[in-house]
């Protein structure tokens, strides 16, 4: 398997993963690479130390597959966001646990790692260990149970 090259492009990934890519992605566009949080979609990528509460418990770490893995799928079963790396640079363990319940699972990786996704395109990971979870959202809802105004939290749907 070939490396992902310098600046991989969004083709690159997607080639790399069999994961194509909506036609109002720039398939040309080169992915940058991002140290701190980034978000994707319904995903939010932290770095593991800024995320005193989860807990990386009985750790089996997996590497990544050349091809990569499917972290999650959107909320109608389709468009994966898809983690891949170069052979050897990434691990990955699905057995973390935050306190607020959206972990997915930990990253811990020595090169950079790409998330893919069919509608959002590709964002670069740089070398570390990062929490990968679900991002929520709040909104003002008219009336919830008997309160007024009340806010509500809800999963953001991708």
């Amino acid at each position: 398997m070939t490396s992902l090259f310098v600046d991989p492009t969004v083709s690159d990934l997607s080639d790399r993963t069999g994961v194509d890519v909506l036609a109002h992605v720039d398939r040309e566009a080169t992915i940058p690479v991002i140290a701190g949080i980034q978000a994707q979609g319904d995903l939010i990528v932290i770095p593991l130390d800024l995320v005193p509460e989860v807990s990386v418990f009985n750790v089996r770490w997996t590497e990544l597959p050349p091809t990569g893995i499917e972290v999650v799928r959107g909320g109608s079963g389709a468009n994966p966001h898809v983690l891949v790396a170069d052979p050897g640079s990434c691990r990955w363990t699905s057995r973390v646990r935050d306190s607020e319940g959206l972990a997915l699972g930990c990253l811990d990786t020595s090169g950079i790692a790409y998330l893919l996704h069919p509608e959002h395109g590709g964002s670069g990971i740089a070398p570390g260990r990062y929490l990968i979870r679900r991002q929520r959202e709040r909104a003002a809802t008219a009336w919830h149970g008997s309160i007024p105004g009340r806010l509500s939290t809800a999963l953001v749907a991708d």
